[in-house]
């Protein structure tokens, strides 16, 4: 099983990265609170991996702190919660902030995350109450100015997307936060803040 990739950055196209690891390319799944926080293409980098096998594919998912890798495999024991839930969960809050919410059981503020209703929500706040105990913060990430891609606000909506928000949802989310000079990252990162209402 691989747990840790150290490599060279590729491609960045979230949630999906490339790694170079000794003339192989391994492709990665990531959430945003990971590829916020990335390295500029070409440089080093060392994710923590969580290989997931499945009958018909093999998986690879990358973070950059024990933490989000823990969250996503504790997420991953909850009925009705898959990988890609995981992520958007990853993707919108931070794991001490997912801590907060399940702790207080705020079922309300944890349905605003793709793919989770309201008894999903109450299955992570029974199930993982417990498990989320010191589950430690993630610094700030920051994006990285790696130049702004041509259409930045279409690099948005598909990352948005792919994490599932709904097309029409993800139309008004973008409109309503990128401002001149955004890149990608940006977008995404105040798109959902505001979809999370935070």
């Amino acid at each position: 099983m691989i747990g840790r990739l150290r490599g060279i950055l590729i491609s960045k196209q979230p949630p999906s990265l490339l790694v170079e690891v000794g003339g192989v390319g391994y492709e990665v799944e990531a959430p945003m609170s990971t590829i916020y926080d990335l390295p500029g293409l070409g440089k080093e980098v060392v994710l923590l991996i969580h290989h997931a096998v499945k009958e018909d594919s093999i998986t690879l998912y990358g973070f950059l702190h024990e933490s989000e890798r823990t969250l996503f495999r504790n997420l991953l024991k909850v009925s009705g919660i898959g990988a890609k839930i995981a992520l958007a969960v990853l993707s919108g809050v931070s794991t001490d902030h997912f801590a907060r919410l399940v702790h207080a059981g705020d079922v309300v503020a944890l349905t605003k995350i793709p793919g989770i209703g309201k008894k999903t929500a109450e299955r992570i706040v029974v199930e993982l109450r417990d498990r989320l105990d010191g589950m430690s913060a993630i610094p700030g990430a920051t994006p990285r100015a790696a130049g702004a891609p041509l259409d930045a606000a279409g690099e948005a909506t598909v990352a948005l997307q792919q994490l599932g928000y709904k097309p029409v949802e993800v139309s008004r989310l973008v409109q309503k936060v990128a401002a001149e000079g955004d890149d990608a990252e940006a977008i995404i990162r105040k798109a959902l803040r505001a979809a999370l209402g935070s």
